[in-house]
């Protein structure tokens, strides 16, 4: 079968089923008292580097018939999602934003994309950055997966899945840090 399709279609098939838990459930959304609760940037940010790396895990494991070692960087970048998810609901969970909670209804979900992108004072700059710069890193990584399960690398199975730079994981997890931090001046 062809290794980019076995990667489209697990891409599809987690997609897809992120997506539908979403819908049923609160699994992407903020623990708020709102009547139809937002989405969360962290959730989100969770759940689409879990699909992209879990798709190319898969696809390299089934294109070569052997698993690869994920790289430190791969690890780490999965790591800041997570990290990013524990804090944001530490600081939604915290007693301060509990007393504002209760103090106010939040507001209802607008939609996914302006539920990432808003604060209570509407679509901010931290959080569009840090939406833009994974969502492009997130397509880099991709495309990179595709190129290399198409030709592997010289250096073997282990460099399929790419090894991000330092720097980048830098901005990312800035990027993700600057997002927990203003978060917490948010009501």
């Amino acid at each position: 079968m062809n290794p980019q399709l076995i990667f489209w279609l697990t891409f599809a098939v987690l997609g897809i089923t992120v997506v539908l838990l979403g819908i049923k459930s609160n699994m992407l959304r903020d623990d708020s008292n709102a009547a139809i609760k937002p989405y969360s940037w962290s959730r989100v940010q969770l759940a689409w580097w879990t699909v992209i790396i879990l798709s190319s895990f898969i696809a390299v494991t089934f294109t070569y018939n052997d698993a690869p070692t994920l790289s430190t960087s791969t690890v780490i970048l999965l790591g800041i999602s997570a990290a990013t998810t524990a804090v944001a609901r530490a600081i939604d969970a915290s007693p301060t934003a509990i007393a504002a909670a209760t103090a106010t209804t939040a507001p209802n979900s607008q939609n996914l994309f302006l539920d990432i992108l808003s604060d209570q004072n509407g679509v901010s700059m931290h959080r569009f950055q840090t939406v833009i710069f994974n969502f492009v890193f997130g397509c880099w990584f991709i495309v990179a997966v595709l190129q290399h399960l198409h030709n592997m690398p010289d250096d073997g199975i282990n460099a399929v899945i790419p090894d991000i730079a330092d720097t980048n994981l830098v901005l990312l997890g800035l990027s993700s840090a600057t997002y927990a931090a203003v978060k917490t001046t948010e009501k």
